[in-house]
């Protein structure tokens, strides 16, 4: 199979899992990604890393990772995959979505979609923090930053430039 067309299958099947954004699935699509040997853990880390800091949706990953298995067409490919299958999903749900707003079951699926989205996610933290933290340094600042995540309300911009910061003064190496 083309890295095209396995890029195509990989994103438009993980395309309907993804409840919560690309973050829910970051788990298996580096499992994926890494399993067709197209990156290994750190650079895919880089990638999404790159696309977090990158203005504009999360969704950006997927593209940076198409770019870098089959450049352009990768790229174009990988985008409208994992796009196009949940597009036409909704699209075709949206009226009955709308119709079902006071009934039970609409409820009831919300109320179980919820614990696997906050799974899904905590399991892409996980992944990104295993694949990051390569010595105690990089853990430390992986934990400080967690902690002041959770912890303060200071602005993600300062959090940021302190971590960039012990990284120009050689704490990171």
């Amino acid at each position: 199979m083309s890295p095209v067309l396995g890029l195509a299958v990989v994103f438009a099947q993980l395309s309907l899992l993804a409840f919560g954004g690309a973050n829910s699935i970051l788990p298996d699509l580096q499992r994926q990604i890494v399993g067709h040997g197209w990156m290994n853990g750190h650079e895919f880390a880089a990638l999404f890393a790159l696309a977090q800091a990158a203005p504009g949706p999360n969704m950006m990953v997927v593209s940076l990772i198409g770019w870098r298995v089959a450049g352009l067409q990768g790229a174009l490919v990988s985008t409208l995959a994992i796009a196009g299958p949940t597009s036409i999903l909704t699209y075709l749900t949206a009226g009955l979505w709308f119709e079902w707003r006071d009934k039970p079951v609409r409820k009831a699926i919300q109320a179980g979609l919820l614990p696997v989205t906050i799974g899904l996610v905590m399991a892409s933290a996980a992944l990104i923090t295993k694949s990051t933290t390569l010595d105690w340094q990089t853990g430390a600042i992986t934990l400080g930053v967690a902690a002041a995540a959770y912890f303060t309300k200071w602005h993600p911009l300062l959090v940021l430039a302190a971590a960039a910061a012990l990284g120009a003064v050689g704490f990171v190496g």
